[in-house]
């Protein structure tokens, strides 16, 4: 079994090649209906099926994480919210996309993955704990909020209904 060592600890070899999406999806699937976006996508074949795919920045994409279509049904993101500068305006702005009853989706790191952590691995902005989710979530007035524990990924699940 191929793992990676990082501060005398194990981790998942799998974690090092990206596709995050691989293990939310399934899970994502039962929310994620209708018209909706995929921020963060990276490639086409991680995409969530039949999204819109929006880049973390304007590159070549139509849409990016800053420049959305309105009125979607859900937005789903898998490993992207960590990336982005001022996360908690972003995901602001992500929810005013959202028609009443969509569903944010988000699929994030878990703080207990040392190498995620932002001294550790410089692309990554910020160390998102769960709790902190949750509480921008409802500031903002996600309700119905679902909080999974870390799973095998060193990751959890959070979604909402605006």
């Amino acid at each position: 079994m191929k793992t990676v060592e990082f501060n005398g600890k194990h981790y998942p070899f799998l974690q090092t090649v990206g596709n995050a999406s691989q293990f939310s999806i399934p899970f994502a699937k039962h929310y994620c209906h209708g018209r909706g976006v995929d921020i963060g996508f990276c490639k086409e074949e991680w995409k969530f099926p039949k999204a819109i795919g929006a880049d973390l920045e304007d590159k070549t994409n139509e849409y990016h994480a800053r420049n959305l279509p309105k009125n979607l049904d859900y937005i789903y993101s898998s490993h992207c919210l960590e990336h982005i500068e001022d996360w908690v305006s972003a995901v602001e702005y992500w929810i005013s996309c959202l028609k009443e009853g969509g569903i944010i989706f988000l699929y994030l790191p878990h703080p207990t993955q040392e190498y995620w952590l932002p001294w550790n691995n410089r692309k990554h902005l910020h160390v998102l704990y769960p709790q902190d989710i949750k509480l921008c979530l409802e500031k903002f007035g996600i309700k119905n909020i679902i909080l999974s524990d870390r799973d095998l990924n060193h990751s959890y699940i959070i979604v909402g209904e605006k």
